[in-house]
């Protein structure tokens, strides 16, 4: 992760390590269970080289590392317990995600343009639309959002929260993008009803058949996960054409045409790139 800008990002007195790199818009991209992993970093690069700020916070795991199985003892039991997720119904909205939303804020004051891009992966999936109580948050994407653990047809969201976010896509047109595999047991139809339910045609929910996933993923996903989950990451295929390759083509249409990225390049020509070292 050596082309990435290693940062300490502090947010109302809590700091947290932040990887940068690129120019334009900023997205933030957090990272899916259990961290960090080459295939999340690989994703940022892509983001990153389509002309996007990318911002990656480190939010469990280990940076850059492969995801092992033993990671279900190191990270994720310890992630499910910890005071700033609320993984399992009837938590709501876990607390980290307002530490994010500072991180948006902070993205946009460096980044400028109309707004910022959320991207969530897995346990850190519905993140994204929680960010989007921040005004500045204008393109949030949820791949395969995967809490609350216990309840496949519940949303990590409280109440008001729910409400909120309701209400902003009412009054500021926001759209939502979100994927899953079709058979994906974390991340059910069940929960992408919810979703629905929620936020009605404003949610763009597209569903992979789960025999397009790759079928030799990390030990994490292959042994912990067990079926397709990943739609651009783990379980991405990297082939022209191929229905994951389309996903990750569509999400960055999606993030280019909500934060106008042509039209805010060509407000500053001149940005260097972050991170170059």
């Amino acid at each position: 992760m050596r082309d990435f800008d290693r940062r300490a990002v502090d947010v109302d007195g809590t700091s947290k390590t932040v990887y940068v790199s690129g120019a334009g818009p900023a997205v933030v991209l957090m990272p899916e269970m259990p961290g960090i992993s080459p295939d999340v970093a690989r994703f940022g690069r892509w983001l990153r080289d389509s002309g996007f700020t990318v911002y990656m916070p480190s939010l469990f795991g280990v940076d850059g590392a492969y995801p092992r199985a033993e990671a279900v003892d190191t990270v994720v039991r310890r992630a499910c317990v910890s005071a700033e997720f609320r993984a399992f119904a009837g938590g709501g909205t876990s607390p980290v995600t307002a530490w994010l939303r500072g991180l948006a804020r902070r993205a946009h004051a460096e980044c400028g343009g109309p707004g910022v891009g959320a991207v969530g992966l897995c346990f850190t999936g519905n993140f994204a639309l929680t960010m989007a109580l921040e005004p500045v948050v204008v393109a949030p994407v949820l791949n395969h959002p995967s809490l609350p653990l216990d309840d496949p047809g519940g949303l990590e969201l409280s109440a008001d929260d729910a409400a909120a976010v309701a209400a902003r896509v009412r009054g500021d047109g926001l759209t939502v993008l979100a994927y899953r595999f079709d058979d994906d047991t974390w991340c059910t139809g069940r929960r992408f009803a919810a979703y629905r339910a929620l936020l009605g045609d404003a949610f763009d929910g597209r569903v992979l058949p789960g025999s397009s996933a790759n079928t030799d993923p990390p030990p994490f996903f292959r042994d912990v996960v067990g079926c397709p989950h990943s739609v651009v990451t783990a379980h991405l295929v990297d082939r022209e054409g191929h229905p994951t390759t389309r996903a990750r083509d569509e999400i960055i249409a999606f993030l280019a045409e909500r934060l106008h990225q042509e039209r805010a390049q060509a407000r500053d020509p001149e940005r260097k790139v972050r991170g170059s070292g």
